[in-house]
């Protein structure tokens, strides 16, 4: 079975491969370009043309004269190149290969050379941003024909090169123009002891441009990351803190080791709990860390602030009731305190004059031995914490109440020498003076009226149980109150009414 590829295919491959490089030159390169990295490819898929120039010379029995001869292989001016790589990481890779190379001399009826490779080994190559440059060994089989009517036969084949490919930003970078490609081969043939026969030991040099289709890409794994988060992120102190950690990017082949550090912080797992009861009033931050191993981009890191918070103090009201006291008594002490965070509250007081007693939210204010005037009561509450608030209220002692001194003033006198017969008789002198006593009396209902009398060294008591000479008594009516006037001396004498008392 002969195994053949015609020039019209090796010339259709060729053509396709050089439209495919000269259109992609014809293309405005964009100004970006791709990263370093974007040339990093899983899959290199390349076509192109390929020239191969073999040095072997093969003795060839010929079948008129049974004379062996030797026959030179010829160059193959055109060839094919296909071949696939898959890159096990950044640098190596594995690639399968095909050459052919068909009729060396177009015009000789003689030479019938054909060479078709298939190949395959490791790749190596070094991407960056603009080129790749690339080396490769490869071993394989080679089906050999000619130089001289000898059948295809196969032999192995060794290939060892290298080469350069361009990369372009074309299709997202993945078209890349493998500018050059030159490679040593080695083939061998034995078409055995007869006519056309013969040992070919074959020396080959081989050059290939064409383009190459990137396909997938090896990147590194996505690095770990770690994110925390304080709930709450404000506190007061006594209150928890709990700190949670979420991981992504985890390798769920690896077991991922937890820590955490400050404020307290520790543990294993996802989470940790701070306990604040002994911190301060501040802001805080806690460190976690996520590994699942050594390497670069298996471990992150993360934090966490939270705030103590300072106890606010409490607040307090303070009444008096009542406000207005006299001297001695006493008036009820009411305070009503409230704690922002309901703490335990105690109540003490004190006033700047008298006393206070009481321990609760209400007191009693105590007006002895307190000067008159205003005494300020001052309120105070104090929280667990050793916060406080005051507040005060007045409470006023008023002056004991003093009468003012009487106003005197002289009305009028009356005599009793007029009527000696009738001392006692009121005559219209006396009469008026009465008169106006009362009306003065009337106008002023506070007044008192005093009686003044008098008498001389020769006035006597009259003789007991006289008759006409017994004490009379003299009453005056009064319209404000009753105004009485007592006369206890003898009726001659006169009882001057001269001093009125209001």
């Amino acid at each position: 079975m002969k195994f053949r590829v015609t020039k019209s295919v090796v010339l259709a491959v060729a053509a396709a491969a050089s439209l495919v490089s000269a259109g992609a030159y014809a293309q405005d390169k964009p100004a970006a370009k791709p990263p370093a990295d974007a040339s990093a490819s899983r899959w290199d898929i390349f076509a192109g043309y390929s020239y191969l120039a073999p040095h072997g010379t093969v003795q060839v029995e010929q079948p008129s004269t049974l004379q062996i001869l030797p026959v030179d292989y010829k160059s193959v001016n055109v060839g094919g190149i296909v071949s696939a790589a898959y890159f096990f990481n950044k640098y190596v890779g594995a690639q399968a290969e095909v050459g052919i190379h068909e009729y060396g001399d177009s015009g000789s009826t003689s030479n019938n050379d054909g060479f078709t490779t298939i190949s395959g080994g490791m790749i190596f190559r070094y991407p960056t941003a603009d080129i790749t440059p690339f080396a490769h060994a490869l071993v394989g089989g080679a089906l050999i024909g000619g130089p001289e009517h000898e059948p295809n036969t196969w032999g192995p084949a060794l290939t060892v090169g290298g080469g350069m490919d361009y990369n372009t930003p074309l299709f997202g970078g993945k078209l890349a123009i493998r500018l050059f490609q030159a490679d040593y081969e080695y083939m061998h043939a034995d078409f055995g002891p007869k006519v056309y026969g013969g040992r070919a030991n074959i020396n080959a040099a081989r050059l290939s441009a064409g383009v190459v289709w990137h396909i997938g890409q090896i990147a590194p794994p996505p690095p770990v990351t770690f994110a925390c988060s304080a709930s709450p992120i404000s506190v007061f102190a006594g209150e928890p803190v709990t700190i949670t950690g979420t991981a992504d990017m985890l390798n769920p082949k690896k077991t991922a080791v937890y820590s955490w550090s400050g404020s307290g912080a520790s543990g294993s797992a996802t989470t940790t709990t701070i306990a604040t009861a002994s911190l301060a009033p501040g802001t805080y931050t806690v460190k976690g860390n996520v590994t699942e191993g050594p390497k670069a981009g298996q471990s992150a890191d993360c934090s966490a602030t939270f705030t103590v918070k300072d106890f606010e103090p409490p607040t307090i009201s303070c009444s008096a009731n009542p406000t207005t006291i006299k001297p001695g008594d006493t008036s009820a002490i009411t305070a009503t305190g409230l704690s922002p965070q309901n703490r335990p509250l105690t109540y003490s007081y004190s006033a700047s004059a008298g006393s206070v007693s009481g321990t609760g939210a209400s007191a009693t204010f105590s007006s002895a031995g307190a000067p008159t005037g205003t005494a300020t009561v001052t309120c105070t509450v104090t929280d667990d914490k050793g916060k406080t608030a005051t507040a005060t209220t007045p409470v006023t002692i008023e002056a004991p109440y003093v009468a003012p001194p009487p106003t005197i003033s002289s009305l009028c006198s009356i005599t009793f020498e007029k009527d000696k017969k009738r001392p006692g008789r009121v005559d219209n002198e006396a009469k008026a003076c009465l008169d106006g006593i009362a009306l003065t009396l009337k106008s002023k209902s506070d007044a008192t009226a005093a009686v003044v009398g008098s008498s001389t060294a020769e006035e006597k008591m009259p003789p007991k149980h006289h008759k006409k000479n017994r004490m009379k008594d003299l009453l005056f009516p009064a319209h404000a109150g009753e105004v009485q006037l007592w006369h206890r001396c003898r009726p001659r004498f006169p009882i001057p009414f001269d001093r009125f008392v209001g």
